[in-house]
């Protein structure tokens, strides 16, 4: 199942996505079910399942991911604000196994988020 994720085939280009970054560490692209004017996911090229099994070792591709983040934000044009989301197993509303970051912005965020 981990080496097998929609993610992964992104990844390998086995499925088309609207890339916007790509990089030796990561790739961002637009979801397919927006939730926001601006939503981009954000993904290692490294397979870690959920955020529960990040491990020491992963702190710089974390870092990575949010710099990734923060770069994408400002050439979307969300410097007014933006979110970012990492949901955590399935109760959390995780469905593909394999950590992403999800971008928000182009919109008020409301609190709480769900």
């Amino acid at each position: 199942m981990l080496k097998d994720n929609l993610f992964l085939k992104i990844i390998d280009k086995k499925i088309p996505a609207h890339i916007v970054h790509e990089d030796d560490q990561c790739l961002a692209f637009y979801d397919i079910n927006p939730q926001a004017p601006v939503h981009v996911i954000i993904i290692p090229r490294k397979v870690i399942p959920t955020h529960a099994d990040i491990t020491p070792e992963d702190g710089a591709l974390l870092g990575h991911l949010h710099l990734v983040a923060a770069q994408l934000a400002n050439q979307l044009g969300l410097a007014d604000g933006y979110r970012l989301v990492v949901n955590c197993k399935e109760r959390a509303g995780q469905t593909v196994p394999h950590l992403h970051l999800h971008l928000l912005g182009g919109r008020d965020m409301g609190w709480p988020p769900g």
